[in-house]
């Protein structure tokens, strides 16, 4: 692989879009078995993950990143499966904060590790967290996770996510007729009183690897009236 120079005119879409943010997902394993996401009868206990020689080691993501830097790109999330199951990620973010050209450095996570990481991912570089949390409920928060922890746990991770200073932090919500559509508002409130970023996720297709059905998805216009009709919503300015 050759280092390529910076270009003359960023690199876009067929839109004309410019290429500005590069996902990076650092490994395909998760502790969570989310039924919208890797569903436990799918990626069970003889599931196949990829070998350990088949992913890229730190140097090689973060050279790939330098290239693509070079492309346009300068907001970096970092992805699996679960990112914080990677040994030592806050080598990764480190090197990836050094690199001349990124201006942002986020990633998304189940929190579940976050108590023991959040205070070294801060002060390697990373800048924004975004933590995957479906209910307040705990019975359906374990029935959509596969039983693989508490609420209270992931609390605790975003608490301790603040603590370390990171701010403001975003909240995904992907929403299932039947499943946890009716505590929207709930969620809403909590994310309200709690200073945090709530993201709405309408139920999506993941390949055919979560049994998606179409009466399952439930409308971002339904969410927003459900939550508007419970404290009327207002248009916010962008927060970065």
């Amino acid at each position: 692989m050759t280092d390529i120079p910076v270009t003359a005119s960023p690199v876009t879409d067929v839109y004309q879009r410019p290429l500005r943010d590069l996902r990076i997902s650092v490994t395909d394993r998760c502790n969570f078995r989310c039924t919208y996401c890797m569903p436990e009868e799918i990626f069970g206990e003889k599931y196949k993950f990829l070998p350990h020689p088949e992913i890229l080691t730190y140097e090689e993501i973060t050279r790939l990143t330098r290239i693509i830097v070079r492309l346009g790109a300068v907001k970096l999330r970092l992805t699996g499966g679960e990112p914080l199951m990677r040994r030592d990620i806050e080598q990764l973010i480190q090197g990836l904060a050094q690199l001349d050209g990124v201006h942002d450095i986020a990633m998304t996570t189940n929190a579940f590790f976050l108590p023991q990481k959040a205070h070294a991912l801060r002060e390697a570089g990373l800048q924004r967290i975004t933590v995957s949390l479906d209910s307040l409920d705990d019975a359906t928060f374990r029935k959509i996770n596969g039983n693989r922890s508490s609420v209270e746990q992931v609390l605790t991770g975003i608490k301790s996510a603040q603590e370390a200073g990171f701010d403001p932090i975003k909240i995904n919500a992907v929403v299932q007729r039947g499943v946890n559509e009716d505590q929207i508002v709930e969620l809403a409130r909590f994310c309200r009183d709690e200073g945090l970023i709530l993201r709405l996720i309408e139920y999506m297709d993941v390949g055919t690897m979560n049994g998606w059905r179409m009466d399952q998805v439930v409308p971002a216009q339904e969410m927003v009236e459900r939550i508007d009709a419970a404290f009327p919503l207002k248009p916010v300015a962008r927060n970065y």
